[in-house]
């Protein structure tokens, strides 16, 4: 009895403690949160400066040269230390402030899309003389990043917490897979957690798994030959290609429902009165389980290689890309969720709500009203699969990652289209990207400060991943693709 009369006022006390801790800790947190809301937000037209010259450049994978340049040196002249041409990848860089525990990345993209070439006016309007266009809002995403790491990186040095924060210029998202070579280069081995975000239609915290994907270019070669006047003696390349396409569209019927197979012919000859002696398909092979993706990918390369014996001709292929599912993580989740409904959403000045409801005459299908970009979406989560494929993926099979999406876009825009160029070129994109930027600083405040949180975030990681987990990237040992845009 007289142990037990010891020990309960020792709990007691123990659990006083821990409380008083955790309330001033919260209390600490939320000052260092409203200062962060305050420096994001009074840099404003800076950043929105920064994401337009980026929207100008509109550079595609692994050629944004001046992109990438511009986010290295504005992180450098705010003090951190940059790494540039990572990963044999010219324009990757890994910029770095602070020493020691926890280290946190944030994410920064910044590949434009071809063939999108927008003015920022809510009706069709390419820019003459562009071919590329931002619309996957990568421009706002490195830039949202970089403010983020900036803010970060002045609480750190005003020794409001200690750590390491590093932004990791990752090109090339689109097709490219930058983030695998990234990875695959060990450049994430000693971070604690990852914070990354996307442009979007809708505020909310991420927690869609997204599809696998092998990307490759198949090429044909035959023989050239007069095609009216001796077209025996010619052998089509493109006629591979015809009957690759083909057989692979037979095949649709007899692969797991979810999988998704698309191509583009990106050369099929140069005039019709000539038999073509080179020709060249790309194709995408997606499905919400890599090990599909491998299988499905290798029954492509059987229909290519059976293309080529039944035309006569020879083909040959590159895998350009290739990427994991997502990781999904519930504890950083409900982290970033609580902060993103601190930030709150996108609210319309009146001429704005005049563009939104312009462009949205645009779309063909039902739209969500204009005042959903002021809202956050309840946070749910999807095990299966979204529609699209991100290299962010391998990350997340390395390191406790999460991400989320802002409004930078009129409610219902889709991505990869001219309406979200047009858009990401507006202040309208520029709010959203502030948006982001405070989430993932208050996100990061949270994980600086609070272990407790971190390590319960990396127990779940590791019991999601499983103790036999090695990471094989489905790029295999090629270097990165630096003219899979070519």
């Amino acid at each position: 009895m007289r142990f037990h009369s010891l020990i309960f006022p020792f709990c007691v006390w123990l659990a006083t403690c821990q409380l008083t801790q955790a309330q001033k800790s919260s209390g600490t947190n939320s000052k260092l949160k409203s200062q962060a809301i305050q420096d994001i937000q009074a840099k404003h037209d800076a950043y929105k400066k920064i994401a337009l010259q980026i929207w100008g450049y509109a550079e595609v994978g692994y050629k944004e040269k001046e992109s990438s340049a511009l986010l290295q040196k504005t992180l450098a002249d705010n003090g951190f230390k940059v790494e540039a041409g990572v990963a044999e990848i010219p324009t990757a860089f890994v910029a770095t402030y602070g020493s020691g525990k926890p280290v946190i990345g944030i994410l920064a993209e910044f590949d434009a899309l071809p063939g999108l070439a927008q003015d920022s006016v809510p009706e069709k309007k390419p820019i003459a003389g562009k071919n590329a266009g931002h619309g996957c809002g990568h421009h706002l995403f490195g830039t949202a990043s970089v403010a983020t790491g900036i803010e970060l990186k002045q609480l750190i040095e005003q020794k409001k917490f200690t750590g390491t924060i590093k932004v990791f210029g990752t090109p090339a998202e689109e097709g490219g897979s930058g983030k695998v070579y990234m990875v695959r280069a060990g450049l994430f081995t000693d971070v604690d957690a990852v914070i990354h975000w996307h442009p979007g239609a809708a505020n909310a915290v991420s927690m869609g798994s997204s599809l696998s994907n092998i990307s490759a270019k198949f090429r044909f070669t035959g023989l050239s030959a007069h095609a009216a006047a001796s077209p025996e003696r010619g052998r089509s390349a493109l006629d591979g290609v015809e009957a690759m396409d083909n057989m692979v569209n037979m095949m649709r019927e007899h692969i797991p429902s979810a999988t998704r197979i698309h191509y583009v012919i990106t050369s099929g000859g140069k005039a019709p009165n000539v038999v073509p002696d080179f020709a060249e398909v790309y194709y995408y092979v997606r499905h919400p389980n890599r090990e599909v993706v491998r299988e499905v990918f290798e029954r492509v390369v059987k229909a290519a290689n059976g293309a080529a014996m039944g035309t006569e001709t020879k083909v040959e292929y590159e895998i350009t890309g290739g990427v994991y599912e997502m990781l999904n993580n519930n504890v950083l989740a409900d982290v970033m969720y609580k902060n993103l409904n601190t930030v709150g959403g996108v609210a319309y000045t009146a001429k704005e709500v005049e563009f939104a409801k312009k462009l949205q005459t645009s779309f063909t299908y039902t739209v969500p009203p204009v005042d959903q970009a002021a809202k956050v979406e309840p946070l749910t989560e999807d095990k299966e699969g979204m529609g699209g494929s991100t290299d962010v993926a391998d990350v997340s099979w390395t390191v406790p990652t999460i991400g989320l999406s802002t409004a930078t876009w009129v409610p219902g825009t889709p991505a990869h289209s001219w309406q979200a160029v047009a858009c990401g070129g507006t202040d309208i994109g520029a709010k959203g990207m502030i948006v982001a930027a405070k989430t993932m600083a208050l996100t990061a405040i949270d994980l600086f400060t609070t272990p407790a949180l971190l390590q319960k975030a990396k127990d779940e990681f590791a019991k999601a991943r499983g103790s036999n987990f090695q990471y094989t990237p489905l790029v295999g040992n090629r270097k990165p693709a630096l003219n899979y845009r070519d």
